[in-house]
């Protein structure tokens, strides 16, 4: 282990050392030259983070951490990678990383599977969004933070709601726990969590910027979610066979195969963000609404299709048993081939998540002690929504809830935007942020494990 840590060091140096020396090129902007070396140290960060999987944690953790220190390195008087915070390309892959994640959990899940748990989700994700939004509008927000607007604490309950679904997925995918079933309640539950978390982000948005808001709008605002997850379902399974269809007359080889899966997932992701969902509701629908029957008219894998035609002359009951032992992989083709994107595009989104961490919120003992009080809390709203999951391991399913993470900065980032929340305010949310996003990982993960033992 110490000879992994010194190599670890020794390249994560020399990397500081290149970019630095890059950057005394670089004054106010920068060539595509910068943002390249820019996703190479991300990766390669990454990667050597890997080194928590070595003391049985998830990946995504040691990329959260890394992305933490490679962030707050300006704390030491190193201000190399600052512009990375605000540089375009970083953060579009950024953000592609966490559609192609969750188009990734769509097509490992079933829609049968979650099916059988939608109503404990329903319940699970209802639990989830009513008690964080009432304990931060109604009772913790007014209490540690008296004088504060009512807005100010409708906005902060809002962000309580949250859940980060990219985070939890991430890491039942490492640990190959998706095909559970709290994984499922989870996913689930997640999904309607982030719509109806939305939802009120909207109306409180719209009571702080117009002062109330009409039944009408709440109205229009849910139907909207409600009809997009219905169609993308119902009407992206028709299509996605018609399409599957159109496409391979076309060719029938994996190149093909590849474009119509992604552009079915990027199209659902924009058609989410049209009607005010989060685009990664719209990948986790398009990866749920693909079957491998909606690619039975494209070749198999290469390997498949050779064995297929050397072993025509074995005798048929053989033969058959082979190709059944085959048909698994023919079935996983697609996700095999998305899967290399993932391994691109996906940490860049968890480095980058950590690299936004500003450490320097730790500073006032004052916001750090009502964070870590609204963090308790935060706690123990969604592990009381996992209560409702039924005859699983409750537990799993309400840590799998905490997460704030991305979504949760998002709502926070929108009501400082709107002058509705201070600094200080902010700041106790980034760090409540902070917390779920960096604790879960690793208490998941121990519940999982236990629970496999």
């Amino acid at each position: 282990m110490k000879k992994y840590i010194v190599l670890m060091a020794v390249i994560f140096g020399f990397t500081i050392y290149s970019f630095s020396f890059a950057s005394e090129s670089v004054e106010v902007s920068h060539g595509p030259g910068i943002t390249l070396l820019w996703i190479a140290v991300i990766l390669i960060a990454a990667k050597l983070s890997g080194l928590v999987e070595k003391i049985g944690q998830p990946g995504v953790l040691g990329e959260l951490l890394i992305g933490v220190l490679i962030g707050n390195l300006v704390l030491f008087g190193i201000n190399t990678f600052e512009p990375i915070k605000t540089d375009f390309v970083v953060s579009f892959l950024a953000q592609l990383g966490v559609i192609i994640l969750l188009f990734q959990i769509g097509l490992e899940s079933n829609i049968a599977k979650m099916k059988k748990v939608g109503l404990r989700a329903g319940l699970v994700a209802i639990i989830g969004v009513v008690l964080p939004f009432i304990a931060g509008a109604y009772i913790v927000g007014p209490w540690l933070l008296p004088g504060l607007s009512q807005n100010a604490y409708l906005f902060l309950g809002a962000t309580l709601t949250a859940t980060s679904v990219g985070i939890t997925a991430r890491v039942f995918k490492d640990l190959k726990k998706l095909g559970t079933t709290e994984a499922q309640i989870v996913l689930g539950a997640a999904v309607i969590d982030d719509v109806l978390g939305l939802i009120i982000l909207a109306v409180v948005s719209a009571i702080a910027t117009a002062g109330s808001v009409s039944a009408g709008t709440v109205s229009i605002i849910t139907l909207k979610a409600i009809l997009f997850l219905a169609g993308a379902i119902i009407i992206g399974q028709l299509a996605a066979k018609n399409f599957g269809k159109f496409f391979s007359k076309i060719n029938t080889g994996t190149g093909m195969k590849f474009t119509f899966a992604l552009a079915f997932c990027l199209v659902f992701a924009f058609l989410a963000e049209e009607i005010g969902l989060a685009p990664i509701v719209g990948a986790f629908a398009a990866g749920l609404v693909l079957d491998p029957v909606h690619f039975k008219s494209f070749r198999g894998p290469e390997f498949a299709e050779e064995l297929k035609e050397t072993v025509e002359s074995v005798p048929a009951e053989h033969r058959a048993r082979i190709l059944a032992s085959v048909e698994p992989h023919s079935e996983k083709h697609i996700e095999n081939l998305i899967e290399p994107i993932g391994y691109f595009l996906v940490p860049i989104f968890f480095v980058l998540t950590g690299i936004n961490v500003k450490l320097e919120t730790l500073a006032d003992p004052k916001i750090l002690f009502v964070a870590l009080a609204i963090t308790v809390v935060a706690f123990i709203t969604k592990i009381a929504a996992g209560l409702a999951a039924g005859k699983v391991d409750k537990l799993i399913v309400g840590v799998g809830m905490i997460p704030r993470g991305e979504v949760g900065l998002i709502f926070a980032t929108i009501g400082l935007a709107l002058g509705v929340i201070s600094d200080s305010v902010y700041s106790v949310i980034v760090i409540v942020v902070i917390l779920s996003t960096l604790l879960t990982p690793p208490i998941l993960a121990a519940l999982l494990k236990r629970k496999t033992l």
